[in-house]
């Protein structure tokens, strides 16, 4: 029996074998030309940006398009294409008739059509509805679009990533967060149908890197709610506030108003759609007077209570005219005093011991005229021009903050280094980029600038705190239980003609606590009309402060402020 079962068989196989290669070889070899290898990409998922604690700022989406091929879908009969498509329709939510309608106008144009546009941009819930449909004809796509979960919380920093163009982080750092594409090809039937087993893979996809940022986002949407909320209330035209850690460099948060959501960029006026504390240089006013006293201090040129007659207008004989913001009978004031009243003509006076090529080369130490380094395009160097071209009013001008111009990311790299003992680290915000393997790269080593004397920058920053405990806005500045040092500045703004501008960029900036300084806060106002003072911007600043300090649990201080005489 075994015999015969045995013999049964291979009769039963070679008579398929025979229908095979002779009765139906010419069908099935028209079948085979008819087949066609399709190429499909494998999509590499870009990577993710995180903030300081992994919380996903922005990430790959996918979007779906689902096509149909009306010729199949209509062999079966227009009822059976009618009934589809009313499935189809009131998943998509364009409704059965218009679908029908999309189905007919491509078979008007050709009886054979294998392909019409259903619906593209879907999500993924309205893609996994349709793919459970049993329609072979019914074929889908997709692409990747980036999602910011946040909106617009760090939107300017984060940039975008669209079919237009690419800004921000999205750009400089897409050689971190970009995916690699791969291929896989399929056979696909006449009837535009898969056919099954035929896949394969020519290379594989590989995903892009996590880019992880120094950034807090908490404290980074604390930030954007305050300044919005004091831009509007001062009638100011924007503001920036940026928050970095003294000792390591790191930006906690950098903000600005009005800020972009990368989900809806049109929303935003386009001239908003950079990070502009990047990439729009000012000139910094009164902040700079810290820099020069600092210069003063490590050159031996002056100590806190060197003593100089601070009239309202001051001439240089050399042509330079310089005169104070207010009008005042002449001032007797220390060092200490020309900051806590920011005298120009008193900064002036005492400034001139330092040689202009002196105040350059510590200018360049401070980082003013050089970029950042910090990874953000189209980011600006400011404008600090060679000694050589330099008249007698702008030798005056940049003891306190006229006559050159930097961004508030440079300024606060400048205050960073008088934070840090004098020695400037270069300011960061991307940790580094972990890759899917688990390894990190591009992790930032920048080289430290010994700038100032540790004993210069902490007398600065003694100095620095009369502005807060004596000074005309010290109710606003104090905060109880540190010692902060902070300084004040109302640029008028140039109108590149030679004179300036009915308008003002106010600023606060200071380092807390004092003893042990720990951050350094940066904001500023432009344009305000209810406030045209730094006054507008001393509220801001002491939200901030306070924030930053009840956020990262920083210890009060447990010594008393300097005790340096404005007057004498």
């Amino acid at each position: 029996m075994t015999v015969l079962a045995v013999a049964a068989t291979v009769g039963i196989l070679g008579a398929k074998l025979v229908d095979i290669q002779v009765v139906q070889a010419d069908a099935l070899q028209k079948k085979s030309v008819t087949a066609k290898e399709v190429s499909t990409p494998l999509l590499g998922d870009r990577g993710d940006i995180v903030d300081a604690d992994g919380t996903v700022m922005a990430t790959t989406i996918y979007t779906y398009t689902a096509a149909a091929s009306p010729s199949d879908a209509i062999a079966g009969g227009r009822s059976k294409m009618i009934e589809a498509a009313a499935k189809i329709g009131a998943i998509t939510g364009q409704g059965g008739d218009a679908i029908v309608a999309l189905m007919d106008a491509s078979l008007k144009k050709d009886a054979k059509s294998k392909y019409v546009l259903i619906k593209s941009g879907m999500d993924v819930g309205t893609f996994d509805k349709l793919d459970k449909l049993p329609y072979p004809w019914l074929t889908f796509s997709k692409k990747q679009a980036r999602s910011y979960p946040n909106g617009a919380v760090a939107g300017n920093l984060l940039g975008f990533l669209s079919e237009g163009g690419s800004a921000g982080l999205e750009e400089s750092e897409n050689g971190c967060l970009a995916g690699v594409d791969g291929e896989e090809t399929y056979q696909r039937g006449a009837d535009g149908v898969a056919i099954p087993g035929s896949t394969v893979v020519q290379k594989q996809a590989k995903d892009g890197g996590t880019l992880k940022l120094t950034i807090d986002g908490d404290l980074q949407w604390f930030a954007e709610q305050t300044l919005a909320q004091q831009v509007a209330a001062t009638g100011s035209k924007f503001g920036y506030v940026t928050v970095a850690e003294a000792k390591t460099g790191k930006i906690k948060a950098v903000a600005q108003w009005p800020a972009l959501d990368p989900n809806n960029i049109e929303a935003t006026d386009p001239s908003f759609w950079r990070l502009q504390p990047f990439t729009d240089p000012r000139e910094p006013g009164s902040t700079f007077k810290a820099l020069t006293a600092a210069m003063l201090i490590d050159q031996g040129k002056a100590s806190p209570t060197t003593q100089v007659l601070a009239p309202y207008s001051w001439k240089s004989g050399n042509g330079a005219d310089l005169h104070d913001s207010g009008y005042h009978d002449p001032l007797r004031l220390t060092l200490t005093g020309v900051l806590m009243m920011s005298s120009n003509t008193g900064m002036s006076q005492l400034g001139r011991a330092l040689s202009d090529q002196t105040r350059y080369d510590y200018l360049k130490k401070f980082g003013i005229g050089s970029d950042t380094g910090l990874p953000y395009p189209d980011q600006s160097s400011g404008q600090l021009n060679p000694v050589k071209d330099w008249d007698d009013q702008t030798k005056y001008a940049t003891m306190f903050g006229q006559g050159v111009s930097a961004t508030q990311l440079q300024m606060v790299g400048a205050y960073q280094a008088l934070a840090n003992g004098g020695t400037r680290i270069p300011l960061s915000m991307v940790e580094g980029c972990e890759h899917p393997d688990g390894s990190l790269t591009d992790v930032p080593s920048g080289k430290p600038t010994a700038v100032v004397s540790p004993q210069a920058a902490a007398t600065t920053l003694g100095m620095m705190e009369s502005v807060v405990t004596s000074g005309d806005l010290k109710k606003q500045l104090q905060i109880p239980g540190y010692r902060i040092a902070a300084k004040t500045g109302t640029a008028q703004q140039p109108d590149g003609k030679g004179g300036y501008l009915p308008s003002y960029y106010v600023s606060v900036m200071g380092v807390a606590p004092v003893d042990d300084p720990q951050y350094v806060v940066s904001v500023n106002l432009g344009f305000p009309t209810t406030i045209t003072s730094s006054a507008a911007a001393a509220p801001l600043f002491h939200t901030i402060m306070s924030q930053v300090l009840k956020t990262y649990r920083v210890k009060p201080s447990t010594s008393s402020p300097a005790d340096y005489p404005p007057y004498y």
